[in-house]
C-alpha cells in the first residue's frame, strides 16, 4: 500500500523573482553535502600526520561520510515526504552544520570518524529533499530543466570545488577549516529556506527496520571489502562480514516486499529507464569519488605537489564539469537519454584509461590535464540526463524517495568503489615493495631518496591500476545505459499528471 498526499496541502510550484534566491538555496546545500565528500582528500596526508591516521584509516576518513549519506538516503526522503520536505530540509541542514563544527575540533581519528557520520546523516537528510523542492518550487519547463541543471552541476562540480577549496584552506589555515568552513554555509541556507515550497505530506511511518538492515548491510559490504585486501579473503573475519551483508540486505529486500510504507517502494524500479539511470549513476559514482582519491594522493605523495598546487590542478576538471553540464541543459529537450550518456560516458572512460598511464615522471600538461578535462567533459554530458531519468514520471507522494535513490546510487557506488579499487591499489602497491605506503612516510623521515622513488613507483603502480579499474566501472556504466535506457524523448517533456504515473 502506497503513502497518500494529503490533499490541499500541495501548492503550486512558485513563479517571479523569488525562483533566484530558491535555486541559490538549494544549489548551496547541495553544493555543500557534496564537496563534503572530497574536500577532505586533499587533507589526507596532513591528517595522517596530525592525528596519526593510518592508511587504511584515511579511506574511512572518505568512506564513513559516504556510506552514511549513502545508507540513510533513503530514509531522508521518506522522512522528507511524511513530515514535510522543508522542514526536514532545515534539520539536515542543521545537524551536518553541527557535524562539521565537532570535526573541525576533533582531536582523535575516533571523533574525527565520528563526526564524519553525523555529517553523513545531515547530508542524508537535507539531499533528497533539496532535489524533491525543485519539483515543488519550480514550475514545469525552462524554470524546472533549469534549476535541475544546476544541481546536477553541482553534484559533479561540487566534488571539484571541494578539492580547490580543500587544498586552499589546508595550505593557508589548517586541516579544520575543511570542516568549518560548512559552518556559515549551513547558516546562510538555513535562514533562506523560508522561501521554499514545501509540497505535500504522505501518510505513513518510516520504516526504521528497513534503514537498519539495509545501511548495516552496506556497512558490512563494505568493511568485508577492506578488509579482504587488508588480511586476505579467506580470512575468517573477512567472511563472517560478507556473510553478515548477504544476510543483511536478503533480509531487507524481504522487508521490502511485506511493510506498508517500505523505505525503498520496489514499484519505483520497475520502469526502465528510472532502474537504468540509478544502476549508471552507481557505477558513475564509484569511478568518479575513486578517481579524487587516487589522483590526490598520487598528486601530493608521488609528484610533491603541495596541498593548494593540488587543488589547483583540478580547476580543468571544474570547468570540463561546468561546460558540459551548461551545454546538457540545452541539449537535454531535444535528444533522448541515452544519446547524451552514451558519449559522454566513452570521454569519461577514455580520460580515466589516460590517467591509468601515469608515471612518477608524469608531466601536469600533457597527461594530467587534458585527461581529467576530458572524463570531467564526459561526466558532466552523463549527469544530467540520468537525473531527470531517475525522478520523470514519478507520482508526488515518491518525489523524496526516488530523489533519495538517485543520491544513494551515487554515494553507495563511490563508498563501494573505493573500498574495492583501495584494495586493488593496495595490493598491487604491496606486491611491488612490502608495505609502500609504510616505505614512502619511512623515506621521508629518513630522507632515503633511494627508498622514496621505490616507493613512489610502486604507489603509482597502485594508483594507476586503481583508475584503469575505474575505467572499467565507466564501461559498465555503458553497458547499463544501452541495455537499459530507452526512452525516445526528453524526460522532462512528460505532460502526464505526475500524480497518477510512475
Amino acid at each position: 500500500m502506497s503513502a497518500i498526499t494529503t490533499p490541499h496541502t500541495d501548492p503550486a510550484p512558485q513563479r517571479g523573482r523569488h525562483l533566484g534566491l530558491a535555486l541559490l538555496v538549494i544549489a548551496s546545500a547541495q553544493l555543500m553535502v557534496v564537496l563534503d565528500g572530497t574536500i577532505t582528500n586533499i587533507a589526507l596526508p596532513s591528517l595522517k600526520a596530525d592525528l596519526g591516521i593510518s592508511a587504511s584509516g584515511l579511506a574511512w576518513v572518505v568512506n564513513s561520510y559516504v556510506l552514511a549519506f549513502g545508507g540513510l538516503l533513503l530514509l531522508g526522503g521518506r522522512a522528507g515526504d511524511l513530515f514535510g520536505r522543508r522542514r526536514m530540509f532545515r534539520v539536515g541542514i542543521a545537524v551536518f552544520t553541527l557535524a562539521s563544527l565537532l570535526g573541525g575540533f576533533a582531536g582523535s581519528s575516533e571523533i574525527l570518524i565520528s563526526a564524519r557520520v553525523l555529517q553523513g546523516v545531515g547530508a542524508a537528510i537535507a539531499a533528497p529533499t533539496a532535489l524533491s523542492l525543485i519539483a515543488t518550487t519550480f514550475p514545469e519547463g525552462p524554470p524546472r530543466n533549469k534549476a535541475m541543471g544546476v544541481y546536477a552541476g553541482m553534484s559533479g562540480i561540487g566534488a571539484t570545488i571541494g578539492l580547490l577549496l580543500g587544498g586552499v584552506l589546508t595550505e593557508y589555515l589548517d586541516w579544520r577549516w575543511v570542516f568549518f568552513v560548512n559552518v556559515p554555509i549551513g547558516v546562510g541556507v538555513l535562514l533562506g529556506t523560508r522561501i521554499l515550497a514545501d509540497g505535500g505530506r504522505a501518510r505513513g511511518k518510516l520504516d526504521i527496520p528497513g534503514a537498519v538492515t539495509g545501511t548495516a548491510g552496506l556497512v558490512s559490504l563494505v568493511y568485508a571489502i577492506t578488509r579482504g585486501g587488508e588480511h586476505g579473503w579467506t580470512d575468517t573475519g573477512t567472511l563472517a562480514f560478507f556473510g553478515a551483508a548477504v544476510a543483511l540486505l536478503v533480509v531487507f529486500v524481504g522487508l521490502q516486499t511485506r511493510v506498508s510504507a517500505p523505505m525503498l517502494p520496489l514499484r519505483l524500479l520497475k520502469d526502465r529507464n528510472r532502474a537504468g539511470s540509478y544502476a549508471t549513476m552507481l557505477f558513475i559514482g564509484a569511478g568518479m569519488f575513486s578517481m579524487f582519491y587516487f589522483l590526490s594522493l598520487y598528486m601530493q605523495q608521488v609528484l610533491g605537489y603541495t596541498p593548494l598546487k593540488t587543488g589547483l590542478a583540478y580547476i580543468p576538471f571544474s570547468i570540463g564539469m561546468a561546460a558540459a553540464t551548461g551545454a546538457g541543459s540545452k541539449l537535454v529537450a531535444r535528444f533522448a537519454p541515452r544519446t547524451l550518456t552514451v558519449p559522454g560516458l566513452v570521454l569519461a572512460g577514455a580520460g580515466m584509461l589516460w590517467l591509468s598511464r601515469l608515471t612518477p615522471d608524469s608531466s601536469y600538461l600533457t597527461d594530467l590535464m587534458p585527461a581529467m578535462f576530458i572524463t570531467a567533459a564526459g561526466l558532466g554530458t552523463g549527469f544530467l540526463p540520468m537525473t531527470l531519468g531517475a525522478v520523470s514520471g514519478v507520482a508526488h507522494q515518491d518525489t523524496g524517495i526516488a530523489s533519495a535513490l538517485l543520491n544513494t546510487a551515487q554515494q553507495i557506488g563511490g563508498a563501494l568503489g573505493l573500498a574495492i579499487l583501495s584494495t586493488v591499489s593496495t595490493t598491487t602497491a604491496d606486491d611491488r615493495l612490502a608495505n609502500a605506503d609504510g616505505a614512502f612516510y619511512q623515506g621521508l623521515a629518513t630522507k632515503d631518496s633511494a627508498l622514496l622513488d621505490r616507493a613512489a613507483s610502486a604507489l603509482t603502480d597502485g594508483y594507476t591500476a586503481a583508475l584503469a579499474g575505474g575505467a572499467i566501472l565507466m564501461a559498465a556504466a555503458l553497458v547499463v545505459v544501452g541495455v537499459a535506457v530507452n526512452a525516445r524523448r526528453p524526460q522532462h517533456a512528460d505532460t502526464a499528471d505526475p500524480a497518477t504515473t510512475g
